[in-house]
């Protein structure tokens, strides 16, 4: 039973009364078309929850669209109260698995709407807050307080791990984002030494967070677990295949997400998120206690909110000498002006323009962007297939289709075909180290904006594609590629690359934050 509270002194609607059970009926039975018609149309009605701001009718049909059903639950109590000519509506729900979410609506009556749901009663603004959680396991699938602790003293004493898991944790399974993986996976004896370098620097791990299955995506999507939020930019995905480690830091749940970039799986979730992100230079970082994807282009990386955390985990990590020094700034070639979506290719050019103030531009052709997309899928598979398709075969069904496409794709790369691949990889990698020299390239790190939760099938292959055509550059390469968070378009953020020679991760780094600090200034 519902206990209806209405303002002293003010007298309920029925109508309206009976709006809110209707919309609760709505939510149990997941009736899209009745959601969607439940909220005013137009570009201004909201809904907000823990995940961020929806705003405009399209974005919260998106969001619903994609999201899937509340779950049973029911309202135990209701609180009405007049605001204007509108009233404002508290319920208390009870969900079946246990605790109490709150619901806060805005709800305004307009005649135009009095044949369809709730009888002419819209919502024009709501509040979310959902029963609170030990562990949404969308982003964490383990976590402690911490689950291993830092040395007392070091440089990142006081800083927050959360370690994306393909990587060894002493007395823990790496996962891969498969739950059937994880149930077969042994205990790691040891940890990783890229987690250990952390530690040693003091460090806290918080916990293991989710990836993409097997690693194998650049979307952030998996099934076993769901999609980790992106603050950034709510109702969309977060990028992958670092997701847990990307929405761990982006969320203020972690400081520095430890992950890992093949093909642009630490770019492209800090691009989406609005992070600083560094995939480091081919061989600088221990792969040892990572489970592998493509050997050729994996590489050990971090994300963080600030430039000065990134430069403090790459210290603490980066052996070797780090006094590289880096040439001029040059742009990529205009076909991959011509590759990314119109509202990011506006945002980069006007970046460019603020740039130009502290650096002198200019441009410098690379090798076509389909060349380099279909090397780099082939030869990416046919390791891809070496490192995991023997699971593969032995789990039909395990993983999700996208990712079960992908392996299908690398069982077919025969090894004549995978050599054909690399002698292009090795002339496409010896063209682009020609063009660039000791330049700093800088280019968009992704193709677009962080796509819809909903977005078609067709247009999420597009925009990977063109990613991938761009952040193979620096695979193919061995390069370091720095992802900033200096751009915004009305869709979210997308991050501005920086790809420097092999061994500059660290002068990178500290390049990009004084024109960072520069950029501020102008």
């Amino acid at each position: 039973m519902t206990h209806i509270h209405v303002a002293a002194g003010a007298v309920a609607p029925d109508s309206l009364i009976e709006a809110v059970s209707a919309y609760e009926r709505a939510l149990g039975a997941d009736d899209l078309d009745a959601l969607a018609a439940f909220f005013a149309p137009g570009p201004d009605s909201m809904r907000g929850d823990a995940s961020g701001l929806l705003v405009g009718h399209d974005a919260i049909t998106s969001f619903r669209g994609a999201r899937g059903g509340v779950g049973p639950r029911r309202v135990v109590e209701l609180h009405l109260t007049p605001a204007g000519a509108d009233w404002l509506a508290v319920s208390v729900n009870a969900p079946a698995a246990g605790g109490r979410g709150l619901v806060s609506q805005l709800w305004r009556f307009s005649e135009d709407a009095a044949d369809g749901p709730g009888a002419g009663w819209r919502i024009v603004a709501a509040h979310v807050t959902a029963p609170a959680k030990a562990i949404d396991q969308r982003v964490w699938r383990v976590v402690g307080a911490p689950l291993v602790a830092g040395v007392p003293e070091g440089p990142l004493a006081g800083q927050t791990v959360a370690v994306k898991d393909l990587y060894a944790i002493a007395g823990q399974r790496i996962g891969v984002g498969v739950r059937a993986y994880l149930a077969e996976a042994p205990i790691e004896e040891a940890n990783a030494p890229s987690v250990q370098s952390l530690l040693d620097a003091g460090a806290d791990i918080v916990g293991i967070a989710q990836t993409d299955q097997f690693a194998y995506s650049i979307a952030g999507l998996n099934p076993d677990y769901g999609t980790p939020p992106n603050p950034a930019a709510p109702g969309t995905i977060p990028g992958g295949s670092s997701s847990g480690p990307a929405s761990a830091v982006a969320l203020g749940q972690a400081s520095i997400g430890l992950g890992s970039d093949t093909a642009g799986s630490i770019r492209v979730p800090a691009s989406y998120q609005g992070l600083w992100g560094l995939r480091t230079t081919h061989g600088s970082v221990s792969l040892e206690g990572v489970a592998p994807l493509a050997p050729r282009y994996d590489t050990v990386g971090w994300l963080t909110r600030d430039g000065a955390t990134l430069l403090a985990a790459a210290k603490a990590s980066i052996s070797g000498d780090p006094g590289v020094e880096l040439g001029d700034v040059v742009l990529a070639s205009p076909q991959v002006g011509a590759a990314v979506k119109p509202e990011v290719r506006q945002a980069f050019h006007a970046l460019l323009q603020r740039l130009e103030v502290q650096v002198d531009l200019e441009t410098v052709d690379l090798p076509d962007l389909g060349r380099l997309y279909r090397g780099f899928r082939v030869t990416q598979s046919a390791e891809a297939w070496r490192s995991d398709g023997e699971w593969i075969t032995a789990h039909p069904g395990a993983v999700a289709p996208d990712v079960e496409e992908r392996f299908a794709f690398a069982a077919s790369v025969t090894p004549e075909l995978e050599a054909e691949g690399l002698i292009e990889v090795s002339a496409l990698a010896r063209e682009i180290d020609e063009a660039l020299g000791d330049t700093i390239l800088v280019l968009p790190s992704t193709a677009s904006p962080a796509p819809r939760l909903d977005a078609d099938p067709d247009y999420l292959q597009e925009v990977r594609e063109a990613t991938l055509s761009m952040t193979a550059i620096a695979g193919f390469t061995g390069r370091p590629a720095l992802s900033v968070p200096w751009m915004m378009t009305d869709d979210g953020p997308v991050g501005l690359c920086l790809v420097g020679p092999r061994g500059s991760d660290l002068v990178l780094i500290e390049k990009a934050l004084a024109w960072e600090k520069a950029l501020r200034r102008s």
